[in-house]
């Protein structure tokens, strides 16, 4: 069975920072693409940054510069540092992974609520 297990969400002011962490069981945590995405209340979820299983990344127009993903294998843990936090910013976050040896599979997390104040 898969988990994505999120954690680091918060409450945090403008300006501030805060690391999202996200370890994943029962999945071959290396050869899958790791992404995380948000969710604003009355928005849809959208796509904030991803790392492929090379390191490759890719981020929303609207992260870029403030937001850094970073994954360690051995320990099957994706990480989103986010700096110069935006009250725009408060959504809840969610893992993502995608790929899968056999057959292509996505799995989510529960999410981490993020709320940046002004």
């Amino acid at each position: 069975q898969v988990h994505l297990v999120e954690s680091g969400g918060g409450l945090v002011q403008a300006g501030g920072s805060l690391r999202l962490s996200c370890t994943a069981s029962g999945i071959i945590f290396s050869i899958y693409s790791m992404g995380w995405y948000r969710q604003a209340p009355g928005k849809e979820r959208e796509l904030v940054a991803t790392i492929t299983s090379g390191g490759s990344t890719n981020y929303a127009d609207s992260v870029k510069g403030r937001f850094t993903i970073s994954r360690v294998n051995v320990k099957n843990t994706v990480y989103l540092q986010m700096n110069s936090l935006k009250p725009e910013d408060t959504a809840v976050y969610y893992c993502n992974a995608a790929g899968g040896s056999s057959y292509y599979t996505v799995h989510w997390g529960q999410g981490t609520q993020v709320t940046v104040s002004s």
